[in-house]
């Protein structure tokens, strides 16, 4: 899939741009009313144009509906006039000057209707409800009813009146297909205003409620993320010039963290499955001060000067801001860049704050004897982190009794009034490996999941898994563990091993070391200092000391530090390596070990 824009034009008030396969529909408030009405919108006649353009290309053998010696200008206007016949009328009572270039041919018509209709549905679609007179997001039920309800029942009502006109036969079977949209989004102003040289995000509309018809799925140019961020020394947006009319603001809430992610309409399917992951800031923080921007999409030009890979941020002082871009093109088409960039972002801000960035999971688990314990496990991009957390829940039946999530990727710790290591979270979702799932996970979530590149090496889903609360609270870390994805499991190399002090286990946290799945670039076995790249190498004297700290703190608290042989980059035991991981936490939990 491309991201170059193909189109735009304006229908009223309505503006409907395409980019590649992504279609993107923005709303004033007004809707067609009937089949007739919406046969009748200009957006109807651009995807048919579109349509049998693609069919001329392919010199489709559909195209024998129409008669020969057809222009094709007189090919779309002729199928269109007679599509919005065919929306009221039986194509038995169509006056024949509607068939003057077209071949009355009902099974072929029929066949060219479908087609027709399972092209529309192949697009990425999305519908952005805007209007400086109505404050839709004060009343999102009644804007997602009314707009995308409303037009998604019209657009099949639309295609089975057609089909049922060619064939006078009603359909025996009806899928209730999101046949207009799959995505919407309500937008509104948002209050505060950034200061210089942030001005410009200031006119730029910010998300404030999201509607998704599950299962969505999306296929990003790119399915892997290459190399790291930069932290830089001077300020991208002093040279930064962007379209506001052509841009969209996720405000997140990153732990207790608000960050304003910006990204270019090009993105808008990486950009809405943030809804997925991090918690929607709503209107109560819209004058709030955001800890951070971030510009995703950004013209690679203006960040020339830092390189070939300007995937940049900057802490920015005199504004007490963290600002960050990333540039627009197919190679940077890919959701990590997103994710991972916002948490570099979170993580520089609580390093400055003193506290200690996790890449990792944390989950609490309650047994059925009543024992628990909050497990944090840190580790690489597919070091089975994840996969840990979705074994505790494969064999939940068998051992727990309540397990709750608190962070599946990223947190950090702190220390509470009496010193103890307490750790926060990022994220309100999890971006998994499907491969790394098992079938019965997967399904059991299909219904709440954003999937990405499915048919793809490294294919994801993006899934809520816990509330902003949990991530927030505030939990006391019981033992701490290193996730080891590459060592088998021997008489020497245990399931789980604990180190005897802080010094060993910095030693091992240090070299982060990881057999590669697929996730990056990055191949066969890397070593990343604390398995984290964003913010922890670019800070690397600062984090170490707090490191020390942290460390030597927990011994001194006598809460575990041990290592966990998931074995997940072992071949033949992807999945059994994280259930054996999972049920050795159990015994580990259960005083067994």
């Amino acid at each position: 899939m491309k991201f170059e824009k193909n189109n735009s034009f304006y229908v009223n008030k309505k503006k409907y741009s395409f980019y590649g396969k992504q279609a993107i529909i923005y709303n004033d408030g007004n809707v067609p009313d009937n089949s007739e009405a919406l046969a009748r919108e200009d957006l109807f006649a651009e995807v048919l144009s579109q349509f049998i353009d693609k069919l001329e290309k392919q010199q489709a053998p559909l195209l024998s509906i129409f008669k020969t010696n057809i222009t094709l200008e007189n090919k779309k206007k002729s199928v269109l006039k007679l599509y919005q016949q065919l929306t009221y009328n039986s194509i038995d009572e169509i006056d024949e000057v509607f068939f003057t270039n077209i071949n009355i041919n009902k099974t072929l018509l029929l066949e060219f209707t479908e087609e027709m209709y399972n092209y529309w549905r192949t697009y990425e679609r999305f519908f952005v409800c805007y209007s400086e007179k109505i404050a839709f997001h004060k009343q999102p039920y009644r804007t997602f009813n009314y707009s995308i309800e409303k037009l998604n029942s019209l657009t099949r009502k639309m295609y089975r009146d057609i089909c049922e006109n060619i064939t006078s036969l009603h359909p025996t079977v009806f899928r209730q297909v999101p046949a207009f949209c799959q995505v919407g989004l309500i937008l509104a102003k948002n209050k505060y205003q950034l200061p210089s040289p942030y001005t410009q995000l200031n006119k730029i509309n910010h998300i404030r409620q999201v509607l998704i018809e599950p299962p969505f799925v999306i296929d990003p140019p790119m399915n892997k993320r290459t190399g790291q961020f930069t932290k830089v020394d001077t300020n991208p947006f002093d040279k930064i010039d962007i379209n506001g009319d052509e841009w969209i603001c996720y405000p997140a809430r990153v732990g207790k963290l608000l960050i304003h992610v910006y990204f270019d309409n090009k993105f808008i399917g990486l950009g809405t499955s943030l809804s997925n992951l991090f918690e929607l800031a709503d209107e109560s923080f819209a004058n709030q001060k955001p800890d951070a921007v971030y510009a995703f999409g950004v013209d690679k030009n203006q960040l020339s000067e830092y390189g070939e890979l300007p995937t940049v941020f900057y802490d920015d002082i005199k504004n007490n801001i963290f600002c960050a871009a990333v540039p627009y093109g197919d190679e940077y088409g890919y959701f990590g860049y997103l994710k991972k960039m916002v948490l570099t972002l979170h993580n520089a801000m609580v390093m400055k704050q003193g506290m200690l960035p996790i890449h990792g999971a944390m989950v609490n688990i309650k047994l059925k004897n009543n024992k628990s314990a909050n497990i944090v496990i840190l580790g690489d991009s597919g070091a089975g982190k994840s996969e840990s957390i979705e074994a505790f829940q494969t064999i939940s039946k068998e051992y727990i009794k309540e397990m709750k999530i608190v962070f599946d990727d990223m947190g950090c710790f702190g220390t509470d009034e009496n010193n103890n290591v307490i750790a926060y979270g990022t994220e309100t979702g999890a971006f998994v490996r499907l491969d790394d799932l098992s079938p019965d996970f997967a399904f059991a979530n299909i219904d709440r999941s954003i999937i990405m590149s499915p048919q793809k090496i490294n294919a994801r889903a993006v899934l809520p898994i816990t509330t902003i609360e949990e991530v927030i609270r505030g939990h006391r870390v019981d033992y701490l563990i290193y996730a080891n994805n590459f060592e088998e499991i021997d008489s020497d190399h245990p399931i789980i091993s604990f180190f005897n002090d802080a010094n060993s286990a910095l030693d091992v946290f240090r070299a982060g070391q990881s057999m590669s799945k697929g996730t990056t670039t990055s191949t066969g076995l890397t070593g990343n200092y604390f398995a984290n790249i964003f913010g922890p190498i670019q800070y690397r004297d600062v984090h170490d000391k707090i490191a020390v700290k942290f460390f030597n703190l927990m011994f001194e608290k006598k809460i575990p530090i041990g290592q966990l042989r998931t074995e997940l980059a072992i071949k033949g035991k992807e999945k059994d390596g994280p259930l054996n991981s999972a049920r050795e936490i159990m015994k580990l939990i259960n005083g067994e070990l």
